[in-house]
Protein backbone atom coordinates (compact mmCIF):
# COMPACT_ATOMS: atom_id res chain seq x y z
CA UNK A 1 0.00 0.00 0.00
CA UNK A 2 2.89 2.27 0.91
CA UNK A 3 4.17 1.51 -2.51
CA UNK A 4 1.71 1.80 -4.08
CA UNK A 5 1.19 5.59 -3.17
CA UNK A 6 4.66 6.56 -3.69
CA UNK A 7 4.36 5.45 -6.72
CA UNK A 8 0.61 7.39 -7.41
CA UNK A 9 3.08 10.79 -5.72
CA UNK A 10 6.24 9.87 -8.30
CA UNK A 11 3.42 9.78 -11.27
CA UNK A 12 2.13 13.36 -10.23
CA UNK A 13 5.26 14.67 -9.43
CA UNK A 14 6.86 13.58 -12.78
CA UNK A 15 3.73 15.34 -14.30
CA UNK A 16 4.04 18.36 -12.64
CA UNK A 17 7.49 18.59 -13.71
CA UNK A 18 6.78 18.29 -17.50
CA UNK A 19 3.65 20.20 -17.85
CA UNK A 20 5.30 23.66 -18.52
CA UNK A 21 7.09 21.85 -21.67
CA UNK A 22 3.56 20.92 -23.18
CA UNK A 23 1.69 23.70 -21.95
CA UNK A 24 2.13 26.84 -23.50
CA UNK A 25 -0.29 28.83 -23.06
CA UNK A 26 0.80 32.11 -20.43
CA UNK A 27 -2.80 32.17 -18.74
CA UNK A 28 -3.03 28.94 -18.25
CA UNK A 29 0.76 28.09 -16.29
CA UNK A 30 -0.38 31.25 -14.36
CA UNK A 31 -3.96 29.18 -13.29
CA UNK A 32 -1.74 26.10 -12.57
CA UNK A 33 1.12 28.17 -10.39
CA UNK A 34 -1.60 29.92 -8.33
CA UNK A 35 -3.25 27.00 -8.03
CA UNK A 36 -0.22 25.14 -6.41
CA UNK A 37 0.36 28.09 -4.15
CA UNK A 38 -2.61 27.36 -2.55
CA UNK A 39 -2.36 23.67 -1.79
CA UNK A 40 1.11 24.83 -0.04
CA UNK A 41 -1.03 27.46 2.00
CA UNK A 42 -3.74 25.13 2.41
CA UNK A 43 -1.05 22.60 3.79
CA UNK A 44 0.76 24.74 6.11
CA UNK A 45 -2.05 26.02 7.08
CA UNK A 46 -3.03 22.51 8.65
CA UNK A 47 0.21 21.81 10.97
CA UNK A 48 -1.40 24.21 12.96
CA UNK A 49 -5.53 23.55 12.49
CA UNK A 50 -5.39 19.91 11.63
CA UNK A 51 -2.39 18.66 13.90
CA UNK A 52 -2.24 20.74 16.60
CA UNK A 53 -6.04 21.61 16.88
CA UNK A 54 -5.68 25.45 16.70
CA UNK A 55 -7.99 27.05 14.49
CA UNK A 56 -5.47 29.75 13.25
CA UNK A 57 -7.43 32.71 11.44
CA UNK A 58 -4.67 34.90 10.97
CA UNK A 59 -2.96 32.58 8.59
CA UNK A 60 -3.43 35.43 5.89
CA UNK A 61 -0.97 37.13 8.16
CA UNK A 62 2.15 35.29 7.84
CA UNK A 63 1.72 35.50 4.11
CA UNK A 64 1.79 39.32 3.91
CA UNK A 65 4.40 39.39 5.72
CA UNK A 66 6.42 37.71 3.75
CA UNK A 67 5.00 39.28 0.84
CA UNK A 68 6.44 42.57 1.92
CA UNK A 69 9.60 41.57 3.30
CA UNK A 70 10.70 40.72 0.01
CA UNK A 71 8.84 43.73 -1.47
CA UNK A 72 10.83 46.56 1.29
CA UNK A 73 14.53 44.28 0.80
CA UNK A 74 13.76 44.06 -2.86
CA UNK A 75 13.01 47.67 -3.74
CA UNK A 76 14.34 49.65 -0.96
CA UNK A 77 17.25 47.38 0.15
CA UNK A 78 18.27 46.85 -3.30
CA UNK A 79 18.97 42.98 -2.59
CA UNK A 80 18.24 40.44 -4.90
CA UNK A 81 15.44 38.34 -4.94
CA UNK A 82 17.46 35.53 -3.95
CA UNK A 83 18.66 36.79 -1.13
CA UNK A 84 15.22 38.14 0.00
CA UNK A 85 13.36 35.61 -0.14
CA UNK A 86 14.63 33.02 2.87
CA UNK A 87 13.74 36.58 4.99
CA UNK A 88 10.36 36.25 3.84
CA UNK A 89 10.22 33.18 5.67
CA UNK A 90 11.86 33.85 9.04
CA UNK A 91 10.50 37.24 9.11
CA UNK A 92 6.87 35.21 9.30
CA UNK A 93 8.12 32.31 11.81
CA UNK A 94 9.58 35.57 14.26
CA UNK A 95 6.37 37.00 14.37
CA UNK A 96 4.53 33.61 14.91
CA UNK A 97 7.06 33.46 17.97
CA UNK A 98 6.09 36.44 19.27
CA UNK A 99 2.59 36.60 18.40
CA UNK A 100 2.36 32.94 20.28
CA UNK A 101 3.74 33.68 23.32
CA UNK A 102 0.11 35.33 24.73
CA UNK A 103 -1.89 33.84 21.40
CA UNK A 104 -1.10 30.03 22.18
CA UNK A 105 -2.05 30.42 25.91
CA UNK A 106 -5.79 30.64 24.52
CA UNK A 107 -7.69 27.85 23.09
CA UNK A 108 -10.36 27.37 20.74
CA UNK A 109 -12.21 30.36 19.74
CA UNK A 110 -10.61 33.29 21.86
CA UNK A 111 -7.26 32.20 19.69
CA UNK A 112 -9.44 32.14 16.71
CA UNK A 113 -10.91 35.20 17.46
CA UNK A 114 -7.05 36.91 18.62
CA UNK A 115 -5.28 35.47 15.49
CA UNK A 116 -7.86 37.38 13.57
CA UNK A 117 -7.09 40.18 15.28
CA UNK A 118 -3.26 40.12 14.60
CA UNK A 119 -4.12 39.95 11.26
CA UNK A 120 -6.32 43.19 11.54
CA UNK A 121 -3.31 44.56 13.03
CA UNK A 122 -1.02 43.96 11.04
CA UNK A 123 -3.46 44.60 7.83
CA UNK A 124 -3.87 48.48 9.66
CA UNK A 125 -0.22 48.42 9.98
CA UNK A 126 1.02 48.19 6.71
CA UNK A 127 -1.98 50.99 5.65
CA UNK A 128 -0.50 53.71 7.96
CA UNK A 129 3.12 53.24 7.49
CA UNK A 130 5.09 54.43 4.66
CA UNK A 131 8.05 51.77 4.23
CA UNK A 132 4.86 50.15 2.63
CA UNK A 133 3.56 52.30 0.00
CA UNK A 134 0.35 52.51 2.70
CA UNK A 135 -3.22 51.93 0.93
CA UNK A 136 -1.27 52.27 -2.67
CA UNK A 137 0.82 49.27 -2.33
CA UNK A 138 4.25 48.41 -3.25
CA UNK A 139 5.15 48.11 -6.79
CA UNK A 140 8.29 44.82 -7.47
CA UNK A 141 10.32 44.60 -10.38
CA UNK A 142 8.69 42.55 -13.00
CA UNK A 143 10.37 39.42 -14.36
CA UNK A 144 8.63 37.77 -16.89
CA UNK A 145 9.22 34.22 -17.17
CA UNK A 146 5.91 32.30 -16.12
CA UNK A 147 8.20 28.90 -16.09
CA UNK A 148 10.32 30.27 -13.55
CA UNK A 149 7.93 31.39 -11.16
CA UNK A 150 5.98 27.68 -11.54
CA UNK A 151 8.83 25.64 -11.53
CA UNK A 152 9.88 27.68 -8.30
CA UNK A 153 6.38 27.24 -6.61
CA UNK A 154 5.94 23.94 -7.12
CA UNK A 155 9.96 22.90 -6.07
CA UNK A 156 8.86 24.94 -2.58
CA UNK A 157 5.49 23.36 -2.44
CA UNK A 158 6.97 19.98 -2.89
CA UNK A 159 9.76 20.49 -0.47
CA UNK A 160 7.09 21.91 2.33
CA UNK A 161 5.13 18.29 1.33
CA UNK A 162 8.29 16.19 1.86
CA UNK A 163 9.34 17.80 4.85
CA UNK A 164 6.24 17.74 6.83
CA UNK A 165 4.99 14.44 5.05
CA UNK A 166 8.19 13.36 7.48
CA UNK A 167 8.03 15.19 10.52
CA UNK A 168 4.19 14.94 11.16
CA UNK A 169 3.57 11.43 9.53
CA UNK A 170 6.52 9.34 10.39
CA UNK A 171 8.72 11.43 13.38
CA UNK A 172 6.73 11.24 16.63
CA UNK A 173 6.33 14.85 16.41
CA UNK A 174 3.28 14.63 14.61
CA UNK A 175 2.26 11.83 16.66
CA UNK A 176 2.60 14.54 19.88
CA UNK A 177 0.57 17.59 18.24
CA UNK A 178 -2.07 15.24 17.37
CA UNK A 179 -2.01 14.17 21.73
CA UNK A 180 -2.04 17.94 22.53
CA UNK A 181 -5.59 18.38 19.84
CA UNK A 182 -7.23 15.64 21.52
CA UNK A 183 -6.17 15.90 24.99
CA UNK A 184 -4.07 18.09 26.11
CA UNK A 185 -4.01 17.87 29.75
CA UNK A 186 -3.40 13.96 29.20
CA UNK A 187 -0.22 14.71 27.10
CA UNK A 188 1.19 16.86 29.73
CA UNK A 189 0.29 13.65 31.79
CA UNK A 190 2.54 11.97 29.75
CA UNK A 191 5.46 13.77 29.72
CA UNK A 192 4.69 16.32 26.61
CA UNK A 193 5.46 19.66 27.03
CA UNK A 194 2.37 21.33 25.12
CA UNK A 195 4.03 25.02 25.23
CA UNK A 196 7.01 24.03 23.35
CA UNK A 197 5.10 21.89 20.77
CA UNK A 198 2.33 24.54 20.06
CA UNK A 199 4.98 27.01 19.28
CA UNK A 200 7.19 25.02 17.28
CA UNK A 201 3.77 23.99 15.18
CA UNK A 202 2.91 27.77 14.72
CA UNK A 203 6.22 28.79 13.70
CA UNK A 204 6.33 25.19 10.91
CA UNK A 205 3.38 26.58 9.58
CA UNK A 206 4.65 30.39 9.47
CA UNK A 207 7.36 29.95 7.78
CA UNK A 208 6.75 27.63 4.30
CA UNK A 209 3.69 30.65 4.18
CA UNK A 210 5.87 33.60 4.38
CA UNK A 211 8.32 32.36 1.73
CA UNK A 212 5.62 31.62 -0.75
CA UNK A 213 3.99 35.12 0.04
CA UNK A 214 7.35 36.11 -1.22
CA UNK A 215 7.22 33.64 -4.08
CA UNK A 216 3.69 36.00 -4.71
CA UNK A 217 4.73 39.03 -4.28
CA UNK A 218 7.70 39.00 -6.99
CA UNK A 219 5.51 37.04 -9.39
CA UNK A 220 2.75 39.34 -9.14
CA UNK A 221 4.99 42.42 -8.92
CA UNK A 222 2.50 44.38 -6.82
CA UNK A 223 1.23 43.97 -3.47
CA UNK A 224 -1.45 45.76 -1.10
CA UNK A 225 -2.49 45.47 1.98
CA UNK A 226 -6.09 44.31 0.72
CA UNK A 227 -4.78 41.43 -1.02
CA UNK A 228 -2.03 40.15 0.90
CA UNK A 229 -2.89 41.10 4.10
CA UNK A 230 -7.03 40.77 3.52
CA UNK A 231 -9.24 37.74 5.12
CA UNK A 232 -9.60 36.16 1.83
CA UNK A 233 -6.38 34.25 2.22
CA UNK A 234 -7.04 32.83 5.67
CA UNK A 235 -10.84 32.64 4.82
CA UNK A 236 -9.86 30.29 1.82
CA UNK A 237 -7.23 28.06 3.68
CA UNK A 238 -9.68 27.40 6.22
CA UNK A 239 -12.25 25.88 3.41
CA UNK A 240 -9.80 23.93 1.71
CA UNK A 241 -8.69 22.16 4.98
CA UNK A 242 -12.18 21.73 6.45
CA UNK A 243 -13.58 20.69 3.22
CA UNK A 244 -10.31 18.42 2.09
CA UNK A 245 -9.74 16.62 5.73
CA UNK A 246 -8.23 18.31 8.71
CA UNK A 247 -5.35 16.54 10.02
CA UNK A 248 -4.21 14.86 6.94
CA UNK A 249 -1.52 16.34 4.14
CA UNK A 250 -3.55 14.97 1.30
CA UNK A 251 -6.78 16.13 2.50
CA UNK A 252 -6.00 20.35 2.10
CA UNK A 253 -4.36 19.39 -0.85
CA UNK A 254 -7.02 17.61 -2.15
CA UNK A 255 -9.78 20.60 -0.94
CA UNK A 256 -7.33 23.06 -2.46
CA UNK A 257 -7.55 21.71 -5.71
CA UNK A 258 -11.51 21.49 -5.42
CA UNK A 259 -11.87 24.99 -4.10
CA UNK A 260 -9.17 26.89 -6.67
CA UNK A 261 -10.98 25.07 -9.20
CA UNK A 262 -14.35 26.01 -8.58
CA UNK A 263 -12.92 29.80 -7.75
CA UNK A 264 -11.19 29.77 -11.17
CA UNK A 265 -14.74 28.88 -13.04
CA UNK A 266 -16.68 31.20 -10.79
CA UNK A 267 -15.01 34.58 -11.20
CA UNK A 268 -14.43 33.41 -15.09
CA UNK A 269 -18.02 33.43 -15.42
CA UNK A 270 -19.40 35.29 -12.14
CA UNK A 271 -17.26 37.72 -11.33
CA UNK A 272 -20.03 40.39 -10.68
CA UNK A 273 -20.94 38.22 -7.70
CA UNK A 274 -18.21 38.89 -5.02
CA UNK A 275 -20.92 38.19 -2.19
CA UNK A 276 -22.26 35.06 -3.74
CA UNK A 277 -18.55 33.85 -3.59
CA UNK A 278 -18.30 34.21 0.13
CA UNK A 279 -21.62 32.72 1.18
CA UNK A 280 -20.91 29.85 -1.17
CA UNK A 281 -17.33 29.72 0.80
CA UNK A 282 -19.60 29.84 3.76
CA UNK A 283 -22.01 26.93 2.93
CA UNK A 284 -19.12 25.00 2.19
CA UNK A 285 -17.51 25.08 5.81
CA UNK A 286 -21.37 24.30 6.89
CA UNK A 287 -21.75 21.69 4.87
CA UNK A 288 -18.14 20.10 5.61
CA UNK A 289 -18.88 20.24 9.15
CA UNK A 290 -22.46 19.01 9.47
CA UNK A 291 -22.06 16.32 6.84
CA UNK A 292 -18.52 15.11 6.41
CA UNK A 293 -17.09 16.08 9.20
CA UNK A 294 -13.78 14.27 8.61
CA UNK A 295 -13.55 15.95 4.88
CA UNK A 296 -13.16 14.60 1.81
CA UNK A 297 -9.99 12.91 1.80
CA UNK A 298 -10.60 11.58 5.95
CA UNK A 299 -14.58 10.47 4.70
CA UNK A 300 -12.82 8.37 1.59
CA UNK A 301 -9.74 6.61 4.09
CA UNK A 302 -12.44 6.17 6.88
CA UNK A 303 -15.07 3.90 4.33
CA UNK A 304 -11.88 2.20 3.02
CA UNK A 305 -10.12 1.38 6.54
CA UNK A 306 -14.18 -0.17 7.79
CA UNK A 307 -14.54 -1.89 4.91
CA UNK A 308 -11.06 -3.74 5.34
CA UNK A 309 -11.50 -4.33 8.51
CA UNK A 310 -13.78 -7.46 8.57
CA UNK A 311 -10.71 -9.39 6.85
CA UNK A 312 -8.05 -8.08 9.39
CA UNK A 313 -7.18 -10.48 12.27
CA UNK A 314 -4.52 -8.44 14.10
CA UNK A 315 -5.80 -6.27 16.70
CA UNK A 316 -4.82 -2.81 16.20
CA UNK A 317 -2.97 -1.12 18.56
CA UNK A 318 -4.77 1.62 20.64
CA UNK A 319 -4.38 5.53 20.55
CA UNK A 320 -3.32 5.81 24.25
CA UNK A 321 -0.30 3.26 23.44
CA UNK A 322 0.90 4.15 20.63
CA UNK A 323 1.18 7.91 22.37
CA UNK A 324 2.76 6.19 25.30
CA UNK A 325 5.37 5.09 23.09
CA UNK A 326 6.25 8.41 21.70
CA UNK A 327 5.84 10.25 24.67
CA UNK A 328 9.09 11.50 26.11
CA UNK A 329 9.50 10.77 29.61
CA UNK A 330 11.88 13.90 30.46
CA UNK A 331 10.31 17.10 31.24
CA UNK A 332 10.51 19.42 28.52
CA UNK A 333 9.80 17.14 25.45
Amino acid sequence: MKNRGATILAIIGAALLILPLVVHDTFVLRVLTEGVMWIGLAIAFDVIAGYTGYLNFGHGAFFGIGAYTIGILMMQANLPFWAALPAGGVAAAIVALIAGIPTLRLKGAYFAIATWALSRAIQQLALNVEFTGGPDGMRLEAFLNPQFFYYLMLITVGGTFAILWYLLERAPFGLKLKAIREDEEGAKALGLNPTKLKMQSFILSALPTGILGGIYAYWITFIDPSSTLGDLVSDQAVVMVVFGGMGTLFGPALGAILIFAFKTIFWAYLSDFQLLYLIILGALIAISVIFIPNGLWGTMVKRKAGAARPQQNAEPVSEPAALSAVAAPEEGN
